[in-house]
């Protein structure tokens, strides 16, 4: 198929293959629901090496291994969509291996297999920001998890006003570790706080990113796109953690946190201990509690790497503008920056549809700016904090 209609056995697999993704909750079944009651036991040293509880897996992975198994990839048409399809196979029979290797050894490796490991030099570019970032925000004024919420079904509605037809949905529950987003819902621990300086670049980081590329990905032809193509999560995190820039919003503290992530999943992956990556944050100035919660979301059932993908994918992006590239297809769903030349080779095919909705910020010239004078500090992303010392 060269022309802009995808057969209707292509679009069956591709179908099944989004239904097969969408049947799983990955991040939430990896994460501990106690996560909170054992960091109050750890900081004041009743605990040392945490006990974490995980929810029950609500499809049990072979039953998601055999819906896969019977999804025949090899029988795609269109070369291109072949090409992304098969890899979203791939990984989604990796993420299937991790659930039931969930809290054991073997999660470990699977998990570097599925985000990779921590580059030379994405360490030094992480060494380098808790060196020379030394001054960070006071707490400030916070917002607790009910105004968060407030805040965040306004983002929704802003973007309700542009396409009243989009699903999607925002609410607090306790059974979340922080605030995340999963399918098209913004789910709010309800213990969280948001410092207020921060609101505004979290609201575009997962209102304004991830659950606006849900939006125009369920909207495509190819409905991958929705749920996400082959190693599309760097990427996405490396937009979301954009928009913060790009609205004015990443905080030092913030730009601390991503380096502390990276260096404490290569402390996760070289053997060290739970305790010793928390002690290790401590000396990086980190208080007991934020250093707990950066050390749980590495280690947790056994040992996650997606932790090193936010620093990574944002200094991907930032080469990819500083390179002349722009953001313009990547709002067209969830894939990688990699595959963005396939990406674009069904754009241009008229396969893809265009997008139901753009970031608020894509279209602010202020935002803009930033963004062009952020691409300058891809060799050195502490310069995005004004003043970090050369």
């Amino acid at each position: 198929m060269t022309d802009s209609t995808l057969s209707v056995s292509d679009l069956a697999i591709d179908h099944a293959l989004a239904q097969t993704a969408a049947s799983m909750q990955f991040l939430l079944d990896v994460t501990p629901v106690n996560a909170d009651e054992i960091k109050a036991d750890f900081v004041n040293g009743r605990v040392r090496d945490p006990a974490f509880v995980y929810r029950p897996v609500e499809v049990q992975p072979d039953v998601l291994s055999k819906a896969l198994h019977n999804i025949d990839v090899s029988a795609i048409e269109d070369p291109t969509l072949g090409h992304l399809l098969r890899a979203k196979h791939r990984e989604l029979a990796l993420q299937f291996d991790m659930l039931r290797a969930r809290d054991t050894d073997d999660f470990k490796a699977l998990s570097i297999e599925l985000y990779g490991g921590t580059s030379p030099e994405l360490r030094t570019q992480a060494e380098g920001i808790l060196e020379r970032v030394k001054v960070t925000e006071g707490p400030g004024e916070v917002v607790p998890a009910p105004e968060f919420l407030e805040l965040a079904q306004a983002e929704i509605d802003h973007y309700r006003e542009i396409d009243p037809e989009i699903d999607l949905h925002a609410e607090m529950r306790d059974d979340v570790n922080g605030i995340m987003v999963t399918g098209n819902t913004l789910l709010i621990d309800n213990d969280s706080v948001v410092q207020r300086a921060r609101v505004n670049g979290l609201l575009q980081h997962e209102v304004g990113t991830h659950l606006v590329t849900q939006v125009n990905g369920a909207a495509q032809p190819v409905q991958v796109l929705g749920t996400g193509l082959a190693g599309y999560d760097e990427t996405q995190e490396g937009l979301a953690v954009l928009a913060e820039v790009a609205c004015g919003e990443l905080t030092p503290f913030r730009l601390r946190q991503l380096a502390a992530r990276v260096l404490t999943v290569h402390r996760m992956q070289g053997g060290a201990e739970f305790v010793e990556a928390w002690r290790a944050l401590l000396k990086d100035g980190f208080t007991e509690r934020s250093a707990f919660t950066t050390t749980m979301r590495a280690y947790r059932s056994g040992g996650l790497s997606k932790d090193a993908i936010y620093l990574r994918g944002l200094v991907d992006l930032l080469a990819h503008l500083r390179g002349g590239g722009d953001l313009a297809l990547l709002w067209l769903g969830k894939f990688s920056l990699a595959d963005l030349p396939l990406i674009s080779d069904l754009h241009e095919r008229g396969v893809l549809v265009a997008p139901r909705l753009v970031p608020r910020y894509a279209e602010d010239p202020a935002s803009t700016a930033r963004l062009n004078a952020a691409a300058d500090s891809v060799d050195d992303v502490a310069q995005l904090i004004t003043g970090a010392a050369a």
